[in-house]
């Protein structure tokens, strides 16, 4: 088994969601008391959730390189930068360390196209639904995405910011989340959604989604198995 190396606390709910997952199916996978072979490397979210806001790309990127440094002195064999938003500064990442980076964008579109899904919708934070860094990334691998309205996005990426990466789960959230869902289907034609923030899987599950889900950081997860056992 390879060693999973991951870039974590952005934020850390779906880093604990990540190490839940990975250890669940390696477990399911070999059986026994049988678990993941992993390096994280835990960033302080607020330092970098503030250069984000600002729009200090760079500066994110220092701070995840440091940690991509982390993880491969640590002794792991691929990286994984866990959270949609941070692979805005995949590329950077990628080139600082001799790591193959698995990109969240690359295993989310081969599941889509695997599943037959033409017209996601993709929900996140504002800037992975309005930045090109993950749309056009699916694009190119053949995957075109739907987002919602403005005042819908506003409100997704307060939900996540106010609440989510804070551990707040609230139900009238969820409610606001699933109602864009089902508007998606219905005024979009949107045969899928994407969870594109690696929180939101935390937030509502597959089965009360008016649309299939395809859970990003599950998806994730999944590619790094496979690397680490096949």
């Amino acid at each position: 088994m390879k060693t999973i190396g991951l870039i974590g606390g952005v934020s850390w709910e779906s880093t604990a969601y990540y190490y839940q997952q990975l250890n669940r199916m390696v477990r399911d996978r070999l059986g026994g008391r049988h678990s993941a072979k992993m390096v994280i490397a835990s960033v302080d979210f607020a330092p970098v959730e503030a250069a984000a806001a600002d729009g200090r790309w760079d500066d994110v990127a220092t701070h995840l390189v440091a940690a991509a440094k982390q993880v491969e002195a640590g002794g792991a064999d691929c990286l994984l930068i866990g959270a949609n938003t941070m692979h805005i500064v995949a590329a950077q990442v990628r080139a600082a360390v001799s790591l193959p980076l698995i990109h969240i964008g690359d295993a989310t579109a081969s599941a889509l196209k695997a599943a037959g899904a033409t017209r996601p919708l993709l929900l996140g934070t504002r800037y992975t639904m309005e930045m090109p860094f993950l749309r056009d990334h699916l694009t190119g691998l053949g995957v075109e995405t739907v987002i919602p309205d403005k005042a819908e996005r506003d409100e997704l990426h307060r939900i996540i910011f106010d609440e989510l990466v804070v551990g707040k789960f609230l139900p009238e959230s969820k409610a606001t989340m699933l109602a864009m869902i089902a508007a998606a289907r219905r005024d979009q034609g949107a045969d899928a959604v994407i969870f594109g923030c690696t929180e939101l899987g935390l937030l509502a599950t597959p089965e009360e989604s008016a649309l299939p889900v395809f859970d990003t950081a599950e998806i994730h997860a999944r590619a790094a198995l496979a690397f680490a056992l096949d």
